[in-house]
């Protein structure tokens, strides 16, 4: 076994962390509640809820590089 751990301590930390991972996607999908529903017609830009407005506001005021 890698580290000198034994099976059954490798199994253990193994199910813990699987365990650990599981329920923290769990807690953020709970969370932010993604919208999962599919619109027949798609939407125009800046409809969509998950798009980062105040990035965008913000990439749009970059000056442009000088050469």
């Amino acid at each position: 076994m890698p580290a000198g751990v034994s099976w059954p301590r490798y199994l253990k930390m193994l199910t813990a962390s699987m365990l650990a991972m599981f329920a923290g996607a769990e807690i953020v999908h709970r969370y932010y509640r993604p919208d999962l529903s599919i619109p027949e017609i798609p939407p125009k830009p800046g409809e969509l809820r998950t798009e980062l407005l105040g990035l965008k506001k913000e990439n749009q005021q970059v000056q442009p590089s000088q050469q």
